[in-house]
């Protein structure tokens, strides 16, 4: 019966005890005592029954009772290192291991263990490397004392490396007006960092979506659930707000209206709350598991989780994109960069919509699954993903993570040693190195020039300095947009909407402050007869008419307007300064707008409706006596002749 009692008091540490079958084979060290031996059995039974403080309070007892209980001792280890008191569970393995040596020997795994809970991985990695030597360890402990070297070599390099060396890893419980004594997890917030939105999950595994108010940066308000009839249905779970604070997407088992198990949906708010979930279909969800949505702040692109055939593993992150008409395009899986053979798992996409973090259990990392920082590189593409390193990473498991808009603020989900009960949400500063793009916003709306009243319609951003079109947005059904753009370039804003002039036009807001908001207000022209644009972007060297390549965007959306509109005729016209020749001027404005024309024609519009005039410097529209005047006046528009 000790025996059995004594393997039984192993079996209950967990992961800190996948002792060899050496270990049993050995005499036990067990008390004559049978007081002490009366409250080890005790704990022993609380601690398979999950009463973790009363086995370890009984322990404690066993140990007042005979200092020289080497069983307790190592019992008493196993169960502080499975409630992550490591600091207490690696001073006790060492007492036992001061009691007696060589039977503590094949304790090294679980003692290794702790010592890397406390981030001691040089010392872990010492004692793993000891515990491989002994003889006749179980496959079950070779295998997991050779992930655990893994693990702590790995750990070795990026302490050596040393990114974090400064950074103080500080978490703090968002307190009694997020967490309670259920699990809170899967934080998500508004790009205006004025809402957290998280799942909580309470009694009979129902799993609730709450809303807490952010009022400062470390006030919230009392959590309540959501508004509407989202919360009707009892098997969700992950969830993820767009940042405008509109759209909701979450998984969700739900009977009758998905193509798998759990699917993701999508709900809209409305007046009265959230509106009734959407299955986003099969371009998105399959009879497999689908979850852990998170949507681009341009709401564009949606990233998620899925176990479907073809990937590299388990679980692979995959991205689809909302296209025009309102439709997801096939969901594509992420890569082999990215998706390994083991889970990869709670993307959450940026404000600044070039920074992905993550989790996986496949990369290299401290053990368990891993937090993980992924950016865009110049190009569009993304580069390669980096652990965010100890002491955010540790030998557990990392939950999902959410970044403010400020890039500095992350929350995330853990049962620290302060839980108020199972996951806490908790928030800190994220290192440097980890840290997103700074942003700017700008919002405003988009309006009929004539009744004034807002218009739906597509708005793209370009970095002026590439040509790349980083950022395309939808206003919603007022002509509503809020924005988020990297900080430091500047842009051009281009709107566009069926039945109406484009606009374009060029903001230098590389000077803008960090975090700062601009409100930019645009009113689109409806096409009529004797519309007149003036273009923004389409260049010209100096004393040239060879159209430079910033030209093309804007000459193609005008190459759209001529398509919507087969009948349209237009006239281009080309003005310059008034500095030189008035009849070199003349040449140079005719052959600009002569430029145009044939890009246009070039592209397929019958010529008869073209036409194009030179003016010189006729008709400025600024002062010719300074050099921010001339550049004004050198401009070329076009101008609707027929309908």
């Amino acid at each position: 019966m000790k025996q059995k009692s004594r393997f039984k008091g192993l079996i209950f540490c967990g992961a800190f005890v996948l002792i060899s079958t050496f270990a049993f084979a050995q005499t036990p060290r067990q008390s004559n005592n049978p007081k002490a031996l009366k409250k080890y059995n005790e704990a022993l039974v609380a601690l398979e029954d999950n009463r973790s403080s009363e086995g370890i309070a009984l322990l404690g007892n066993a140990l007042q009772i005979d200092s020289n209980f080497i069983d307790a001792y190592l019992s008493l280890a196993g169960a502080l290192g499975n409630t992550k008191q490591y600091k207490k569970a690696v001073t006790v393995y060492e007492r036992a291991r001061l009691k007696d040596s060589i039977y503590f020997t094949p304790y090294l795994l679980p003692y290794s263990i702790n010592l890397a809970g406390l981030g001691q991985f040089e010392e872990a990695l010492t004692a793993i490397k000891k515990f491989l030597t002994l003889d006749g360890l179980s496959g079950r402990s070779l295998k997991a004392a050779q992930y655990r070297q893994k693990t702590f070599e790995f750990a070795v390099s990026a302490v050596q490396k040393n990114k974090n060396a400064f950074y103080v890893f500080a978490p703090k419980n968002l307190g009694d007006s997020v967490n309670s004594r259920f699990s809170e997890y899967y934080p998500s917030v508004t790009v205006t960092d004025d809402a957290l939105v998280f799942t909580r999950r309470t009694g009979n595994a129902r799993e609730d979506f709450m809303l807490s108010g952010i009022s400062s940066k470390d006030s919230f308000n009392k959590a309540a659930p959501l508004d509407g009839d989202i919360n009707l249905e009892p098997r969700k779970g992950a969830i993820t707000v767009s940042q405008d604070g509109d759209w909701l997407f979450f998984a969700a088992d739900i009977a009758g209206a998905g193509i798998g198990g759990f699917d993701i949906y999508k709900s809209v708010y409305t007046p009265t709350g959230w509106s009734e979930q959407e299955n986003l279909g099969d371009s998105i969800n399959t009879d497999f598991w689908e979850s852990s949505p998170a949507i681009s702040p341009d709401k564009r692109a949606l990233y998620f989780s899925s176990t479907r055939p073809g990937g590299y593993g388990g679980a692979d992150l995959y991205v689809s994109y909302l296209k025009p008409n309102g439709r997801w395009t096939e969901a594509v899986n992420m890569g082999p960069s990215i998706n390994t053979a083991g889970d990869e798992l709670a993307p959450f996409i940026h404000a600044d919509n070039q920074t992905l973090y993550f989790t996986s259990d496949g990369l290299p990392g401290y053990g368990g699954s891993d937090l993980f920082v992924l950016k865009k590189l110049s190009n569009g593409q993304w580069g390669a993903p980096e652990n965010m390193g100890y002491p955010i990473n540790t030998i557990e498991n990392e939950g999902s993570l959410a970044v403010a808009a400020d890039g500095y603020t992350a929350y995330y989900a853990s049962d620290r040693e302060d839980s108020k009960g199972g996951l806490d949400i908790y928030s800190f500063a994220l290192p440097s190195h980890a840290r997103p793009f700074k942003t700017i916003y700008v919002k405003g709306i988009i309006t009929d020039l004539i009744s004034k009243k807002g218009l739906p319609a597509n708005l793209e951003l370009t970095d002026n300095a590439t040509g790349t079109i980083i950022n395309k947005v939808q206003t919603d059904e007022l002509g509503h947009y809020f924005i988020t753009l990297p900080e430091g370039k500047d842009y051009t804003f281009t709107v566009n909407r069926k039945g109406y002039l484009f606009y374009s036009s060029a903001y230098a807001l590389s000077g803008a402050a960090p975090d700062s908001t601009y409100v930019k207000n645009i009113a689109l022209e409806p096409i009529k007869l004797a519309s007149s644009f003036v273009f923004t972007q389409v260049l010209f060297d100096n004393n040239s008419y060879a159209l430079l390549p910033a030209s093309l965007p804007e000459l193609n959306k005008l190459l759209q307007i001529l398509e919507e509109n087969p009948s349209m005729h237009i006239q281009i016209s080309g003005y310059t300064d008034n500095v030189g020749k008035a009849s070199d001027n003349l040449i140079l404005s005719t052959n600009r707008a002569k430029s145009i024309v044939n890009y246009l024609s070039g592209k397929g519009i019958a010529t008869e409706r073209l036409s194009y005039k030179g003016f010189g410097s006729e008709n400025p529209i600024a002062t010719n006596e300074t050099a921010a005047g001339r550049a004004l006046n050198r401009r070329t528009s076009f101008t609707i002749t027929k309908l």
